[in-house]
């Protein structure tokens, strides 16, 4: 646990980066809250922290009905899931604001949420997909027109137009490029940016990680791609996998991952997945492992590249003198998850 200082301030800043490090008990009230509640702050000497829900509960506080510290951090809403699930299952689909209202849903509800959470409105959502549907079909060999038609577009142009503003490029010219498909996560250590191609799963990042922006630019310059919200054949396996990760299920991952990186680096994050769950090993033994105990600068430089969060597990990593080191989803999410896997080590 963090020192009670700490997380109280953390609680009036409603800092998001203590997501999931602890959580607080308000005595005059009875309820518990998650830290970026923003509910009325109580006084410092009526407040206690535990650290997790199930202790809170333990000593007789109620959830709070304002932040749901029971629900993941960012859940989608069952009526949302079911929209994106219709969406992935026939891209084509053109839902209009007539549609949502029939449904029960208001535009403009849906329309806030997905700004907040994609950055883009749900009908550009429902677009970009079916943009990133006829890419795939193009690349593999189906004619501009006939994917136009299928893709819901009522007219060429009108696909040309969307297709060149995403693409940079016109359809009839998009086969030297690539997709990279995106789509977000729940966790209970906040939100997590997953993206996957034909190889398998090559980033995996939590979304409010500083370098976020500058691995997708890499990414995108190396594979020659555009990022595009959609499905992928990796997503539903590496959801499953997390989800039974975090349960302490499942301690070693098999969904497939695609790494570009030059060979020193990707000598390195291989090296990263022998270290076993639940121990740690420091910068200068990782070194050591790759037969260049020369080369710990390197080590740790190409440790700081790794782009796949927790199933590449950078956060075993740690100083030789035992204190945690730098972790780009924060250093309390490191403690976690090293926590968290000693906890269920076998």
């Amino acid at each position: 646990m963090l020192d009670t200082a700490t997380m109280y301030q953390a609680l009036l800043d409603k800092d998001s980066t203590y997501e999931g490090s602890f959580i607080a008990a308000v005595k005059t009230t009875g309820i518990f809250c998650r830290p970026t509640c923003t509910a009325r702050k109580p006084k410092p000497e009526n407040v206690t922290f535990y650290s997790s829900t199930k202790e809170a509960i333990q000593h007789g506080y109620r959830p709070c009905k304002v932040c749901r510290p029971l629900e993941k951090l960012g859940e989608t809403p069952t009526y949302i899931q079911d929209l994106l699930n219709e969406l992935a299952a026939d891209p084509a689909l053109k839902l209009k604001d007539w549609d949502l209202r029939s449904r029960g849903i208001e535009p403009s509800a849906l329309r806030r949420w997905f700004q907040k959470n994609h950055g883009i409105t749900f009908h550009a959502y429902q677009r970009m997909c079916r943009i990133n549907t006829a890419f795939k079909k193009i690349q593999e060999g189906e004619s501009v027109s006939t994917v136009a038609y299928e893709s819901g577009f009522e007219s060429l142009s009108g696909f040309g137009d969307s297709f060149r503003t995403i693409f940079g490029v016109a359809p009839s010219k998009s086969k030297d490029q690539r997709v990279i498909d995106l789509m977000r996560l729940e966790t209970p250590l906040g939100t997590m940016i997953a993206c996957g191609v034909a190889e398998g799963i090559c980033l995996l990042e939590f979304s409010d990680r500083k370098m976020l922006e500058s691995e997708f630019k890499a990414l995108s310059r190396y594979l020659n791609a555009t990022i595009v919200q959609g499905s992928n054949p990796y997503f539903g396996q590496l959801q499953q996998e997390l989800e039974e990760y975090f349960a302490g299920k499942r301690q070693q991952f098999s969904v497939p991952l695609f790494t570009p990186g030059t060979d020193f680096q990707q000598g390195v994050w291989a090296e990263l997945q022998n270290i076993p769950y639940g121990t740690t090993r420091s910068y200068k033994a990782q070194a050591i492992a790759l037969h260049k105990p020369e080369a710990i600068r390197a080590v740790a430089g190409a440790n700081g590249m790794n782009r796949i969060s927790i199933i590449v597990p950078c956060h075993r990593i740690i100083g030789e003198d035992g204190s945690l080191t730098g972790y780009g989803g924060g250093l309390w999410r490191k403690k976690w998850l090293l926590d968290f896997e000693k906890k269920h080590k076998l």
